[in-house]
């Protein structure tokens, strides 16, 4: 017998240490190849780590909770199975895959007699399937015998005859109503899956599927998960009643102490290098965004965006990508090299960092290749990176790389801000909520939505000038989103 010690990889850019958040196995667990042993929060996110190993395991090197530098051994797995290899040591096969869109039949296949076909029939239709091979409607000959029809043509239930104006009118709607092929592929992917109970229910509790991590099998949402998510905001409101210790205890046993690790650490080291090692210089510009609004309602209506979650922060990220290209260096880094000297690094590509407040902290993943996405392409990315941060999921390669950060402060109704810089870059963006203010237009005080933004910018590569330019040209696409077609 062999026994095989599993030391903590690097699994990010530059890892030192790691806290084991859980264990998914035990001693005496059987484990494959790539099966997760545990969980380990790192200082940018938590990673589930595979075992290189197959065997059985033997002990858990480190406990629950505690942090080891890399290359400690965390776990040992011997070579040898536990036990008879009985179902419970052996995998069992997966089923076969299920098409997502079912099966056409193969030409020339014979059709299912009506006892066969059980509780549904062998050519009911598919949502979302597509014509039947070969099933095409022909008008008939007026010669043609009644008992004549096309092997494939599906059953068609006796209708009451109708009047020309009702077929014409059926006709039309049937017409007007045909999603296109994106809109159809956009909302089976993109939308939250979850049965219908379980939607009444999230309705009858005010709470959006969106923001409920899905455990199902297939990735939807359900009931067990919206309990959680309940009982999650339940203990948020009960702690909120409970917060204030009891007044006749003494004050220094009223204080939490909370260790600062994982990514509070990180988030603050990174926070003090950039506050202190670039000047910081701030600028703010208030916008009429009453046009987003206006685009954000038509994107939201269509066919294309069916299923997409779109808000003012994508028409926000798309004017950063385009004013970034008009004045490229705010999209740039400031390098001191070993030697004294320094240069700037203006990156010919966009990895637009979106700040996101989690549960365990700040955390700034970004888009790679920002600059190469349309509209539909950007919203999608949004709202992948913003599921992804909820649940926790964040991979560390995918918080690396940033080059400008947009800061969605106005998601908690905060007006306007003065955003440290990500370590790395030279400008983040405060986009502020937007809200209906008195605004002068053409001489008249009317009711029009209104946002502020802030910019902070290392001084040592954007001055005054460049700043202002910048921000001029993002609140430019905010208020006339038309420009982004030129």
């Amino acid at each position: 017998m062999t026994l095989n010690k599993f030391n903590l990889p690097d699994v990010g850019e530059g890892l030192t240490e790691a806290e084991i958040v859980s264990w998914k196995v035990k001693p005496g667990d059987a484990v494959a190849i790539n099966d997760v042993i545990c969980e380990i929060e790192t200082a940018k996110s938590i990673v589930e780590l595979p075992s290189p190993f197959a065997g059985t395991v033997s002990e858990l090197l480190v406990e629950e909770g505690v942090t080891v530098d890399v290359g400690t051994a965390i776990i040992s797995v011997s070579d040898e199975v536990s036990g008879d290899p009985t179902p419970a040591d052996v995998r069992a096969p997966e089923p076969p895959a299920q098409p997502l869109y079912g099966k056409l039949p193969v030409d020339g296949a014979e059709e299912p007699t009506a006892a066969g076909s059980g509780s549904s029939p062998a050519n009911a239709p598919l949502v979302g399937s597509g014509p039947k091979a070969d099933a095409v409607k022909r008008r008939p000959r007026k010669n043609a015998p009644a008992a004549s029809v096309t092997v494939n043509a599906p059953e068609v239930e006796p209708v009451q005859p109708r009047t020309p104006a009702e077929v014409t009118g059926s006709e039309t709607a049937a017409v007007d109503n045909r999603p296109t092929l994106g809109g159809t592929i956009t909302g089976l992917v993109n939308r939250v899956l979850a049965k219908p109970p379980v939607r009444k229910i999230a309705r009858d509790l005010g709470i959006d599927l969106a923001d409920v991590v899905a455990t199902g099998s297939r990735g939807e949402v359900t009931r067990e998960d919206l309990v959680s998510y309940q009982a999650q905001r339940d203990a948020e409101l009960d702690k909120a009643d409970g917060f204030w210790g009891k007044a006749g205890k003494p004050q220094d046993q009223r204080i939490e102490r909370i260790p600062v690790k994982g990514v509070r650490k990180a988030t603050a080291k990174a926070m003090v290098e950039s506050a202190f090692a670039a000047p910081h210089v701030s600028i703010f510009v208030d916008v009429d965004a009453s046009r987003t609004m206006e685009f954000v309602k038509r994107l939201k209506a269509s066919r294309d965006f069916e299923g997409i979650r779109v808000s003012p922060l994508l028409i926000l990220a798309k004017a950063v990508i385009w004013a970034a290209a008009r004045n490229p260096s705010v999209n740039a880094s400031w390098v001191d090299n070993g030697d004294g000297s320094a240069e700037i690094q203006v990156k010919h590509f966009m990895n637009l960092g979106i700040a996101a407040a989690t549960p365990r902290g700040l955390m700034v993943p970004n888009i790679k290749n920002a600059q190469d996405l349309s509209l539909k392409e950007l919203a999608l990315a949004l709202n992948n990176l913003a599921t992804t941060a909820r649940a926790g999921k964040t991979q560390p390669a995918e918080m690396q790389g940033g080059t400008l950060t947009v800061t969605n402060i106005g998601a908690l109704g905060i007006d306007t801000g003065t955003p440290i810089i990500n370590p790395g870059e030279v400008a983040i963006v405060a986009f502020g909520t937007i809200k209906q203010k008195p605004w002068v237009l053409d001489g008249e005080v009317i009711p029009r939505w209104i946002t502020t933004l802030g910019g902070s910018f290392d001084h040592r590569v954007v001055d005054g000038d460049l700043s202002a330019r910048f921000m001029a040209d993002v609140a430019a696409i905010l208020e006339e989103p038309a420009l982004l077609l030129d």
